[in-house]
């Protein structure tokens, strides 16, 4: 985890000088001529974010999730405190600091919108300190988001109860997390958020718009079969969309219908095919979507004609997932 630390942008600054440190980075901009803040305004007014790097990060993988902080910031300012945890193989005993800041122009000149990093590094002996550290670098008077990324045990992750029990949202990504993610015992559970639900918000809103369109009796009266099939990269997000459907029209009136989830087969095209099954054949449903191509097609009759409607199929950007996850 060294590596990811070194990895990352920044100034390395001893960790008692963090705050001061911070102020220094942005008069040492400003001087230069470089984007800074004018007030205070313009700094983390808005959101603090711990992100916290696990140990199944790689390198490339922690800079990449550095950048959708960044872009995140670009419209809610923040001060971000990056976690990068080392294992115990290794002979460092201190903790290790860095400072970075961005600032970024809105829609007019007077709007400026800044973030500020800071990166801590620390081994297991001085994981006792780390709250109180965190603590030092957060604004007290903001809400705490915490973003627990490719952790490798939940039992290890809840001993960051400090974090767990203060964030008012917890995410993780279940497409990458252990097993049991979803369903381990958190401290505050009803504060967890699965990125993979927020990435498919725009799939969620076009299935929801059009089958809004049907009076719920219409969609379930007769429904025997729904099926999801997926292409194998996407076989999270096909997961979390049949649990999606069975949380909405799993309990039709009286009809239980089936839910089933299968890999496509061989010369399948697009990500998902999803299909209602009717008894009696005189009703259909059929979505496919096609996220490479950007593109779905509706096929459905529901007793009132044949209707063929095209539509778009898309997942919603790292920043934007992360903004739907912490805010909806």
């Amino acid at each position: 985890m060294s590596d990811i630390f070194n990895a990352l942008p920044g100034v390395e600054v001893p960790v008692g000088t963090i705050s001061r440190s911070l102020a220094k980075m942005w008069t040492d901009t400003a001087a230069a001529g470089g984007p800074a803040p004018a007030s205070e305004d313009a700094k983390a007014t808005q959101v603090n974010f711990v992100l916290h790097l696990g140990f199944n990060t790689t390198p490339g993988d922690a800079v990449a999730q550095f950048q959708t902080a960044v872009a995140f910031s670009k419209r809610y300012p923040s001060r971000v405190v990056v976690l990068c945890p080392l294992g115990d193989d290794t002979a460092i005993t201190d903790m290790r600091a860095k400072v970075y800041g961005e600032c970024h122009l809105g829609k007019s000149k007077g709007d400026k919108r800044c973030v500020e990093f800071v990166m801590l590094s620390y081994p297991r002996s001085a994981r006792q300190f780390l709250e109180s550290q965190v603590s030092i670098c957060l604004s007290t008077d903001l809400p705490l988001y915490y973003w627990a990324h490719r952790f490798s045990a939940s039992s290890k992750l809840a001993d960051y109860h400090y974090l767990l029990t203060r964030a008012k949202r917890v995410l993780i990504d279940s497409a990458i997390s252990p097993e049991d993610s979803l369903t381990y015992p958190w401290p505050r559970p009803e504060a967890l958020r699965d990125l993979v639900h927020a990435r498919l918000l725009p799939v969620r809103q076009s299935l929801g718009q059009f089958l809004g369109r049907y009076p719920m009796d219409t969609l379930c009266s007769g429904l025997r079969t729904v099926a999801l099939s997926h292409d194998a990269p996407h076989a999270p997000e096909a997961r979390v969309l049949l649990k999606w459907l069975q949380d909405r029209i799993g309990k039709c009136g009286k009809n239980q219908a089936a839910f089933t989830l299968a890999p496509q087969g061989a010369g399948a095209t697009g990500s998902f095919v999803l299909t209602f099954a009717y008894a009696g054949g005189q009703k259909s449903f059929a979505w496919t979507g096609d996220l490479a191509r950007g593109t779905a097609q509706f096929e459905a009759d529901f007793g009132t004609g044949r209707t063929t409607l095209p539509a778009a199929a898309s997942l919603l950007a790292p920043e934007a997932a992360l903004s739907e996850a912490m805010f909806f």
